[in-house]
């Protein structure tokens, strides 16, 4: 094992909602990795997760990268755009060259850094013509970076089985349990690190929901977590506001 500590960097993907511990607090994909890394390098593997929720990519560039670069891990994971994407003020060529730019910086410390596809997270939810073409934007600045910097890509856009929606917590935004056990999957796979194989096998479609029932769905899902949203964007407001990172310092896994 090449890996004696892992920095995840990134927003509420990364931090690992909506995956709860017992306790309310977030595991998610990153822990789940860390874990099993941690369980193939011994006592003295380092972790820390520095993601916040609702982080926007400038905010990440100015925070947590300097901190992970200052950390100088052996691997870093790196996934950041996703909130800025649903934004008006979306700037693509700014974000995309500076991603660019942050993949390279972590590359030349000697690290490895894994990036992601975003998953079509849009096909169940509204501004899908907006956002779509934006993701499919930062999808292929992802796979460029990757090519231009020999970083490794996990491509959750090609699985289509993101499109099952027992992959995806009650807001529809944020990966369910099951979706962040396939995604630690897919990142240990591209490592080369074997996994459960229980974390990678597809859970079953639900079944078709009726019509009117699926309608009041969609109410009952607008009024709790569309509504919210939109009322934190008019008031400038985000869901990380009094949030700070879960793991803010390399420290092992047990901690």
């Amino acid at each position: 094992m090449r890996w004696r500590s892992f920095v995840a960097v990134g927003d509420s993907f990364t931090e690992g909602m909506d995956d709860p511990y017992p306790d309310g607090s977030y595991r998610g994909w990153a822990d789940l990795v860390a874990t099993r890394l941690a369980a193939e390098a011994g006592p003295d593997f380092r972790y820390a997760n520095l993601a916040i929720r609702g982080r926007l990519f400038p905010d990440i560039v100015a925070n947590q990268v300097p901190e992970a670069l200052a950390m100088k891990p052996d691997l870093v994971s790196f996934a950041a755009g996703g909130n800025d994407v649903l934004r008006r003020t979306f700037d693509p060529e700014t974000l995309v060259a500076r991603f660019d730019e942050i993949v390279g910086r972590f590359r030349a410390t000697g690290a490895d850094v894994v990036i992601f596809r975003f998953a079509d997270v849009m096909a169940r939810l509204p501004g899908q013509r907006l956002v779509k073409p934006r993701v499919e934007l930062l999808n292929r600045a992802v796979g460029e970076a990757a090519e231009r910097h020999g970083a490794i890509m996990v491509d959750l856009y090609a699985d289509d089985t993101y499109l099952n929606p027992t992959l995806w917590g009650i807001d529809r935004l944020h990966l369910s349990a099951a979706g962040h056990r396939r995604v630690a999957g897919q990142v240990l796979d591209a490592l080369g690190v074997g996994c459960d194989e229980q974390w990678l096998l597809v859970p079953p479609h639900p079944a078709p929901t009726p019509w009117l029932a699926a309608r009041a769905a969609d109410a009952r899902w607008a009024g709790q977590h569309l509504a919210p949203w939109i009322k934190r964007r008019l008031t400038g407001r985000s869901s990380g506001d009094t949030v700070t990172a879960k793991r803010p310092l390399l420290g092992p896994i047990s901690d």
